[in-house]
């Protein structure tokens, strides 16, 4: 027998493939104690005061609650469902609440991914071996957010379209509703999944148009499914998504975020791919990789290129919407790969309690040996936000109103609740027009001397790193009367 018969013999050893799962998982934990990313995205603090707020009023928001400046507009809790989640996991366990939270949603997208690509490929370790690229292409980019809920979910549905081609078998689909359901109350970008589905009706459509015209090229790949069953289910998939406190109205605030501006020139993470780092690398070649794939088959997937085109767009555009684009590379390749016949076996229950159980313990000690502990949290946001400024505030009551700036706006949501907030991360609440002008003051542009925001402010917070930390204290109208490392505190005179 050779060595390479003898490795192969290895691999398809139980024990060797459920080994490396648990590396696989213990070292996307280990990078989310080491970056602490969970507790330090300015966001999250405001997402769990709006939690906080839906359990303690039973209610859902309807208007800009915490805000001064947009109290009374419109306003929807459209990831209420994250919000009440992350709300808990903080009220049982405080910020180690908070950095959990975080760390299981991560590893339930890495877990998601390996999942779908294992679904379609049948191969173990060809959905191993492709996991790792395609997260560290993405997964550590941004912080833990709501949005971690879509690109699971997207990534589930990936699962059951290409899976549902594979087999022919159109019932596969009719999970998909009870799939928008649930993610129609977690996170706003449903509406990627929406896409890919309506995408993948209008394209069977078309092609079947095409074929009853005899003008259907030979090189195109034939539809199986029935076009009426799958448009069906594109019914079914939104009207789920209507299901929940907010309806239909969750497409106007779709509408709103397509027709903003501002934002894509304020937030780093939704500007283009710049290829400052290696992820957008890996990224790239996850892309070409997948219309390589596409191409090398006999019959082109005129839904899967037409995906893999608008993916690329989207997150070539937006840095945050790199999992778009790495999900569908990542289904078309593992889809390329698919055995017609032998196929590994799945994970059975007693293997995933075995898994979560040794992984769990593993956990534990590596976040022992690298801080991820209450106090080293704490540390790590006193570092990032104004913890020590607010502190003083509270010994040192100064009367309002309260400007702040943007980054910082849903952590004084947070952790001083006694100051409405001038602007914090819900751009959708502010709007172009408010966005635009808070930047331009934070950027100390001639225009903050009008600014009416600052001119009623009784108490400013600024991050001292911003240009209007530094012009602020020599402009006659305030005082300086706290400075640390990371803020300044100016009260009017």
């Amino acid at each position: 027998m050779s060595a390479l018969q003898e490795l192969a013999g290895i691999l398809k050893l139980r024990i060797v493939q459920l080994l490396a799962l648990l590396i696989f998982i213990t070292g996307v934990g280990s990078l989310c104690f080491i970056t602490k990313l969970s507790v330090l995205d300015p966001d999250v603090w405001w997402h769990l005061s709006v939690g906080n707020w839906i359990v303690q009023n039973r209610a859902f928001p309807h208007t800009g609650i915490f805000s001064r400046t947009a109290a009374a507009r419109p306003w929807m809790a459209y990831s209420w469902g994250f919000e009440v989640l992350l709300s808990r996991a903080y009220d049982w366990f405080g910020f180690m609440g908070i950095a959990l939270f975080g760390t299981a949603l991560t590893l339930a997208v890495a877990l998601a991914l390996f999942w779908m690509m294992h679904r379609l490929s049948g191969r173990f370790w060809l959905a191993w071996t492709l996991s790792i690229p395609t997260c560290f292409a993405f997964l550590f980019n941004i912080m833990p957010r709501p949005v971690f809920f879509t690109m699971m979910l997207f990534a589930i549905t990936m699962a059951v379209i290409l899976k549902a081609q594979q087999t022919g078998r159109v019932q596969v689909l009719y999970w998909l509703p009870f799939i928008f359901l649930l993610w129609a109350n977690l996170h706003i970008q449903f509406i990627y999944g929406i896409f890919a589905v309506g995408l993948f009706a209008g394209i069977n459509v078309l092609q079947r148009g095409a074929m009853s015209l005899r003008v259907y090229p030979d090189f195109l790949a034939t539809p199986i499914l029935p076009a009426a069953n799958i448009f069906a289910v594109l019914g079914c998939c939104v009207l789920a998504t209507c299901i929940g406190p907010y309806s239909y109205h969750l497409y106007e605030i779709v509408f709103g975020y397509s027709t903003s501006k501002i934002i894509y020139t304020m937030l780093a993470e939704l500007q283009p791919l710049s290829f400052a780092g290696p992820s957008h690398f890996v990224e790239l070649f996850l892309a070409a990789s997948g219309f390589l794939a596409l191409g090398w088959r006999k019959r082109l997937d005129p839904f899967k290129v037409a995906l893999l085109i608008a993916a690329c767009i989207f997150a070539f555009r937006t840095t945050r919407d790199a999992w778009f684009l790495c999900i569908v590379a990542a289904a078309i390749l593992a889809d390329f790969q698919a055995p017609e016949e032998a196929r590994d076996t799945g994970t059975t229950a007693p293997e995933c309690a075995g898994l979560a159980v040794v992984a769990s313990f593993l956990l534990f000690l590596v976040a022992s040996n690298v801080g991820f502990n209450s106090r080293d949290l704490d540390l790590a946001i006193s570092g990032q936000f104004p913890v020590d400024a607010v502190n003083f505030l509270r010994r040192n009551p100064v009367p309002g109103p309260l400007y702040n700036v943007f980054d910082w706006g849903g952590f004084l949501i947070f952790y001083m609740p006694q100051y409405p907030v001038a602007i914090d991360g819900r751009t959708d609440l502010y709007g172009d027009q408010i966005d635009s002008q808070f930047f331009a003051t934070e950027n100390a542009e001639p225009s903050y001397l009008t600014d009416a925001y600052l001119n009623e402010a009784g108490v400013v917070i600024l991050k001292n790193t911003f240009p209007l930390a530094l012009i602020l204290p020599t402009d006659r109208r305030f005082r300086v009367i706290y400075r640390d490392d990371v803020a300044t505190v100016l009260s009017r005179n």
